[in-house]
């Protein structure tokens, strides 16, 4: 693994770690509770970026231009029915497990195949491996934000002061 790899990984494990100090604690039933005008719950936003892992490690390690299954499937917001927080934090934690492993595989400048976009049919995009981390790195951060604020809004919990 390149040290800018090691680096974009770190910021990237920081931002999951932050997320799932958002969700220590909740209950099964606060999962799906919506607690601001936003239809996002913890549930959801945990569902989505298992799934984003999912699909971009996918993207990575296939380099096939091919699009992954689910990629499109807006359910991904929505925790899924029976949804636990332990089975939501368990798959979250295997999902980031696996994007590292292909990460530490890849090399940073290596052009991979993006699957067409249904907004720009025909065309076929090509990112490098490091803007696929820093992809997810950014999703990952900007939803943890959307989290906090829906925690909070649940129970005052706040993320920053749970750190440690």
């Amino acid at each position: 693994m390149t040290p800018e790899t090691e680096g974009i990984l770190n910021a990237l494990r920081e931002a999951r770690e932050l997320l799932l100090i958002t969700v220590r604690d909740i209950t099964d039933a606060q999962l799906t509770e919506r607690s601001t005008v936003s239809e996002l719950t913890l549930g959801g936003i945990l569902n989505h970026l298992t799934r984003g892992e999912l699909v971009w490690t996918r993207i990575l390690a296939d380099a096939n231009g091919l699009t992954p299954d689910g990629m499109w499937d807006m359910n991904q917001y929505q925790a899924p029915a029976g949804a636990t927080v332990t089975g939501l934090r368990t798959a979250y934690e295997e999902a980031a497990r696996a994007t590292d492993e292909a990460a530490a595989k890849a090399y940073p400048d290596a052009e991979v195949p993006l699957p067409e976009t249904p907004w720009e049919p025909g065309v076929v995009r090509h990112w490098p491996v490091r803007r696929i981390l820093l992809h997810l790195l950014q999703e990952t951060a900007q939803h943890t934000g959307h989290a906090d604020i829906v925690r909070e809004a649940i129970d005052g919990a706040n993320s920053t002061a749970r750190r440690g």
